[in-house]
């Protein structure tokens, strides 16, 4: 029986040590597979940055040209009213000198007149 018990110990022993063989194969596995998944990940992030580096400065340099064209829209509206503000001003001296001459005229016809 001592020998029937020794026999069974050293059985358990030996399926002890496969299992903790097939254990250690798989933790192994276990590892490299984390570590595979890790750098993938790594690698998704980075190409995420980069996708979101080059959207910035696309934005940027859109942006940037919107400025411009605004700016210099801004501009073109300020002569714009520049140029409107000399056409009233330029009307209304017109508009003396027409009241002016008018007014000679006037004086001139009645003068002839009498």
């Amino acid at each position: 029986q001592l020998h029937q018990t020794m026999s069974g110990k050293n059985e358990l022993a030996e399926t002890l040590e496969v299992v903790q063989k097939e254990l250690q194969e798989k933790e192994s596995e276990m590892k490299r597979e984390k570590s595979e998944y890790e750098d993938r990940l790594l690698q998704a992030e980075k190409k995420h940055q980069d996708a979101l580096r080059e959207a910035n400065r696309k934005n940027e340099v859109e942006i940037e040209a919107c400025q411009d064209k605004m700016n210099s829209l801004e501009h073109f509206i300020s002569s714009q009213k520049l140029e409107i503000e000399h056409l009233k001003s330029d009307k209304e001296q017109l508009n003396n000198s027409l009241k002016e001459a008018n007014q000679t005229l006037g004086e001139l016809l009645k003068s002839k007149v009498r």
